[in-house]
């Protein structure tokens, strides 16, 4: 697919915009006076692949969980922040990656000239994120509803502050808990501007329809090369919203270095535990990084032949499975040493 090309943005040591590969974030959920808990949550979301990482900043003392979080991470750390501007100034003194604040929400331009001073100063970009909840008075009874329309023009003024201090290194997210007004923001806010786009739904929900709502509206707009980074808010586990999130990225073809697993949703014919041997193969290759496709099949009617674009695959039979690479055979294996033999063609590719 083509991408389009918006400007760069550098966030400690990932590129955001400009071409560069999406990246995946996620966000602390633990109380952020609760250092070692927040350390703790972030080597988590860190080890499970999370490329930028954002905590809440509600108040001074939580400027020292940032700290703490730059001493122990490897990855870029966001501050979130909302109304103190202060608060923006001390997270950049302790070395934070990026600033996430919306400059219309923090008073006089005294202050938006502060903010961006210093982030100027250290190289330090700024997200602005608006959400439905977000929108200035004045632009909601403009257009009656926090409508996409309303969302771009409340975006676009953000970024005016913090243009008429001479800051440029932004990144806009366009929330919304409603999908189809996602997309079309987000949608609208790529014709407008070539600022890099912070993708996301907000308050998608617990994992079952969160997960659906991230992927119908993230997936949509990166199908039509809109969008640069991404996060998959889920009222779960933000270690969830990791795995989510490259799993988009595969569905879609902008993950290269991964496994797709193809694998049919079984019936009749079906003679072998195809659910838990699928459920067994995608464990055993989660991190595997080879750009590979792989099919588990439940009979030869569909092995072979319908999957024969798969690198590598098996098709059940009564109690056994047909290997084949290619849609061409390779050799008949029991039922209980399909994984094993699966796996050990795998690392011959």
């Amino acid at each position: 697919m083509e991408r389009k090309i918006t400007r760069q943005v550098k966030v400690g040591n990932v590129l955001i915009g400009g071409g560069a590969p999406v990246s995946v974030q996620s966000m602390l959920n633990k109380p952020a006076e609760d250092i070692e808990a927040g350390v703790k949550q972030a080597l988590e979301l860190q080890k499970a692949g999370c490329q930028i990482i954002r905590s809440a900043v509600p108040d001074k003392n939580a400027v020292k969980l940032i700290a703490a979080l730059k001493e122990n991470l490897s990855i870029p750390v966001v501050a979130d922040i909302h109304f103190d501007y202060r608060l923006a100034l001390e997270c950049a003194d302790v070395g934070v990656d990026k600033i996430r604040i919306n400059p219309g929400n923090i008073g006089s331009d005294d202050r938006v000239k502060a903010v961006a001073d210093k982030c100027n100063e250290k190289n330090i970009p700024i997200r602005i994120g608006v959400n439905s909840g977000s929108v200035e008075k004045e632009i909601l009874a403009k257009y009656g509803a926090p409508t996409p329309e309303a969302l771009v023009e409340s975006a676009m003024y953000h970024a005016s502050l913090l243009n008429k201090f001479d800051f440029d290194d932004i990144v806009i997210s366009i929330k919304s808990s409603d999908v189809e007004n996602m997309v079309n923001a987000y949608t609208l806010a790529s014709e407008k501007c070539d600022y890099p786009l912070h993708l996301g739904v907000t308050e998608a929900g617990t994992s079952r329809m969160g997960i659906v709502k991230s992927s119908v509206g993230i997936g949509s707009l990166l199908l039509r090369g809109i969008g640069d980074t991404i996060r998959v808010s889920l009222t779960d586990d933000p270690v969830k919203e990791i795995s989510a999130g490259y799993d988009i990225l595969k569905a879609i073809g902008l993950k290269k270095n991964a496994v797709q697993i193809v694998a049919c949703p079984t019936c009749g014919r079906t003679k072998i535990d195809l659910i838990g041997l699928a459920n067994q193969v995608e464990a055993a290759l989660e991190s595997c990084e080879k750009p590979i496709k792989v099919a588990v099949m439940g009979c030869i009617v569909n092995g072979p032949g319908e999957a024969k674009e798969a690198d590598i695959g098996v098709a059940g039979g009564d109690g056994c499975g047909m290997l084949f690479k290619k849609g061409e055979i390779l050799r008949k294996v029991p039922e209980s040493e399909i994984v094993s033999a699966l796996l050990e063609e795998i690392d011959k590719l």
